[in-house]
């Protein structure tokens, strides 16, 4: 019955990571989103050939009335176990308020839409990036960070960023300060919501990075403790975890996933 189910919810589940997030939970219901319709379409029944139990829909996280659309199509096919939230652009779409748009204040937008469906044990993990942990608190951009969709935020935060990449930082920063804002008002559900920092992962948006700038993804390569980039199974197993019932008292924190390198790059400025 549907109303048994329990299901995963994946947006950007097209991407590299999206798709690994994917196939880490083979064996529970999983609805894919992403931007593109046909990518949708092609990545379900991709899926469904290797056996998966899966649906998808085309959404633009942008998009309040877009997502009313998803969030009615994941009631429809059962009960929300958990967002998993990878969609994102980089800095290397050189548009500032496109990279505030799609990767903070869509995040919000999406924190906000997918409460109204949680239920208890229910949880979002949204994605950020270990860059994040780049950026050192501040009162005045933490509170517009904090509250994207609020008047003069992005004007805020620009003050303090010289290109798209800082950018993708600061929004980043944000996804994280999110948890916290949203944590106790999940928790009256007994629901959970935690952001998950990969380092570099080899997906088609890390490898495109590193095309653009090689010099400063060896160099990060050869900062990282572990001597390897990532891959996006490494960030799936975490997701997995953190959307499991064996993670039932981790909320409103942040996990990096990035083989130790950050620490190193910030000895490194």
């Amino acid at each position: 019955m549907k109303e048994d189910k329990k299901l995963i919810v994946i947006t950007g589940g097209a991407g590299g990571i999206g798709q690994a997030c994917a196939r880490a939970f083979k064996n529970q219901p999983i609805i894919i989103t992403d931007y593109s319709q046909d990518q949708v379409d092609e990545t379900v029944q991709s899926f469904e050939k290797e056996g998966f139990d899966v649906a998808g829909i085309a959404c633009d996280i942008t998009d309040k009335n877009d997502i009313e659309k998803l969030t009615k199509f994941v009631s429809q096919k059962g009960q929300l176990k958990a967002l998993v939230h990878t969609a994102g652009v980089s800095g290397t779409v050189k548009d500032l308020k496109k990279v505030y748009s799609i990767d903070l204040i869509a995040t919000e937008l999406l924190v906000d839409a997918f409460f109204d469906i949680a239920k208890k044990d229910s949880a979002a993990i949204l994605l950020s990036s270990m860059m994040a942990h780049s950026v050192p608190p501040n009162p005045e951009y933490d509170d517009a960070l904090a509250n994207p969709q609020s008047s003069g935020s992005f004007e805020t935060v620009s003050k303090f960023v010289k290109d798209s990449d800082t950018m993708y930082n600061f929004a980043k920063r944000g996804v994280q300060l999110l948890t916290q804002k949203y944590a106790d008002k999940w928790g009256q559900k007994g629901a959970r919501i935690v952001s998950v920092s990969p380092g570099v992962i080899e997906t088609p948006m890390a490898l495109k990075a590193a095309e653009e700038h090689p010099e400063r993804m060896e160099a990060i390569r050869k900062a990282t403790p572990m001597q390897r980039n990532g891959q996006a199974e490494d960030v799936a197993n975490v997701v997995y975890f953190l959307a499991s019932d064996a993670a039932s008292f981790i909320t409103s924190t942040d996990i990096l996933v990035d083989g130790g390198v950050i620490h190193n790059i910030k000895k490194m400025k």
